[in-house]
């Protein structure tokens, strides 16, 4: 292990959980991920894998059979995971952020529920904000839940759902009419609890997966859509048990899932680092390894000290969110820093593979397919800039 990402301040508990991750990722994902990737087929081994070592409960409180883990510690996980295969991050992302959201905000039945299970890995979460006309505005909102009775009936279109097809719970934001005089606060949350797969959920009539969704990368974790028409909820699985507190809610939960995001693309870059820095020191041109060219070593330096920068944002954000305080500055940033810096240091590994990195037989051609993914994954980069800005201007706004 060299000398990059390296993490100050760790206890040892937490750096024993990420010298197994560490273990397991170049054991049994590493090997295999291309191959899957190439296949697009869900990794079930990598799965039960994770389920082993206790990953889906990481950062769930230990009173409900978790590793009671920080976001700082799940974050470092992440980024072990992504070096090894981009899509198996995803598929705890979207869980975690579930478990995030019902820890944070659910009622005390919602927890006593739910998060044992999902603890456990029995119950694994999707996360369904976007639709298909909705882009970044939320406020565009059109998924709707109307009340009847101690049910809500919900109708409408998702889009963009990770884990749609094989998860059992996803938290869904509709539009409610109930909470005040803003779109923000007439949107609220439903638990949706359903069976795996695609097609008509057998056990939630009026709920359809229509299957997955084909895409340039990111493969082997299932992005669907997700039909609601007349859907029946009970009123006590609107999460916190309010409606109209949906919006702030996910963007708790989309907060946390940047600095993930931000880790994913740590993860991704460090391995393309890996990858670039040791093809460099096989491959010979003009009588001597790519390595000695001074054009390579500047290349090399330049993706080492964006994989450090990275990696450093993305701690800091997390340790914002740790302790408390609002981190949407932070989490903006280190999201915006790190996927961009991902795609680069990506593209300058596939450029010192030369004609070998367009084959298929060459790990840097899935990262090159993957990396765009983080671009706009969790809000573009024209989002952050804007977060960012705003944020900036409230904390340096002159006196008139």
């Amino acid at each position: 292990m060299g000398r990059l990402a390296q993490t100050d301040g760790l206890t040892e508990i937490q750096r024993d959980i990420l010298a197994t991750v560490r273990d397991f990722v170049d054991k049994e994902i590493i090997p295999v991920a291309t191959e899957l990737e190439h296949k697009d087929e869900y990794p079930t081994a990598i799965v039960e894998g994770m389920k082993q070592l206790g990953l889906f409960g990481l950062t769930i409180p230990e009173e409900y059979g978790g590793l009671g883990e920080s976001l700082l510690t799940y974050a470092l996980v992440v980024e072990e995971i992504a070096r090894g295969w981009m899509s198996v991050s995803g598929i705890v992302n979207t869980h975690f952020i579930v478990a995030h959201m019902i820890n944070a905000h659910g009622t005390q039945e919602q927890k006593d529920h739910f998060l044992p299970k999902m603890a456990a890995g029995e119950i694994r979460g999707a996360f369904s904000m976007s639709e298909p006309g909705l882009g970044s505005d939320v406020s565009a909102i059109s998924t709707k839940g109307v009340k009847d009775g101690e049910f809500y009936v919900l109708n409408g279109q998702k889009m963009w759902l990770t884990n749609g097809g094989t998860s059992t719970l996803v938290a869904v934001l509709c539009k409610t009419d109930e909470g005040g005089s803003t779109p923000y606060k007439n949107m609220t949350t439903f638990l949706i609890e359903k069976t795996p797969g695609f097609g008509p959920n057998p056990t939630v009539p009026g709920l359809t997966v229509p299957g997955k969704i084909e895409k340039m990368g990111y493969k082997g974790v299932d992005t669907t859509e997700l039909v609601l028409q007349d859907v029946r909820i009970p009123a006590d699985r609107i999460l916190g048990g309010v409606p109209g507190r949906g919006f702030y809610q996910m963007m708790d939960g989309v907060e946390v899932g940047r600095v993930n995001v931000a880790a994913r693309g740590c993860g991704v870059a460090r391995r393309a680092f890996e990858l670039g820095i040791s093809y460099a020191q096989q491959r010979s041109t003009f009588g001597k390894k790519i390595a000695e060219h001074q054009a390579i070593q500047f290349k090399l330096a330049e993706m080492a000290t964006k994989v450090e920068a990275a990696h450093q944002m993305m701690v800091m954000a997390a340790r914002k969110k740790d302790s408390g305080e609002r981190n949407d500055l932070e989490a903006g940033m280190a999201k915006y820093l790190a996927s961009e810096y991902c795609k680069e240091v990506v593209e300058d590994a596939f450029r010192i593979h030369g004609g070998y990195g367009f084959s298929k037989e060459y790990e840097i051609e899935r990262l090159y397919r993957e990396a765009p993914m983080l671009l706009i994954g969790e809000g573009t980069a024209e989002i952050q800039k804007m977060i960012v800005g705003r944020r900036l201007l409230e904390e340096y706004r002159i006196a008139e």
